[in-house]
């Protein structure tokens, strides 16, 4: 599934990094936070799960549309809405897919400075996975984006996602310039 990536990788959100570090005793001080973190990790790849489905049924609300008949004028102009509202549907999962991935990349930047140093590269792991789901959603969203007709609801989605990308190609760079110093 074009979404998956993040949502089913395993240990992709940093979870792990925590965990490790929370149930580790040289690093009780950081216990709460970490538990903290890998609460919300969780939450975030029980998210991204769902979001691959949601990802799906809106692909299917655009090829139902293409399906619909066009035989009328007024069956080509009802087919003609469906088209562009199963394009917006379509546009909302990557949309959320981009900012669930940021976070997970910022919670890859926290564990990879506060986490348990033997389990550093999982951080980085995550920051690469988070990267690039984000990167394969914001490709989703402009290639929805540019059957829409709306100008400014296209523009305003893409000048969002243009945003989550430059954020996330910063923090990616972060992380990894975190990990490769602690692997020295």
């Amino acid at each position: 599934m074009r979404l998956g990536a993040l949502g089913r990788a395993r240990g992709g959100t940093g979870g792990d990094v925590a965990r490790n570090t929370a149930g580790n005793a040289a690093f009780a001080d950081r216990a709460a936070s970490m538990n903290e973190i890998a609460t919300e990790a969780d939450g975030l790849r029980h998210n991204l799960e769902e979001l691959v489905d949601s990802d799906a049924a809106a692909f299917e609300q655009v090829m139902a549309a293409f399906r619909l008949p066009k035989d009328t004028p007024e069956q080509k102009a009802e087919r003609s809405r469906a088209i562009q509202e199963g394009y917006r549907a379509a546009v909302e999962p990557p949309v959320l897919v981009c900012r669930h991935a940021l976070r997970v990349l910022e919670l890859a930047a926290l564990v990879a400075e506060q986490g348990n140093p033997n389990a550093v590269s999982d951080a980085g792991v995550a920051a690469l996975l988070a990267a690039s789901a984000l990167d394969g959603a914001a490709l989703n969203v402009e290639i929805n984006l540019g059957s829409i007709k709306d100008d400014d609801y296209r523009t305003a989605h893409a000048e969002a996602v243009r945003e989550l990308r430059e954020e996330a190609t910063a923090l990616r760079e972060t992380v990894l310039a975190r990990v490769h110093a602690t692997l020295g």
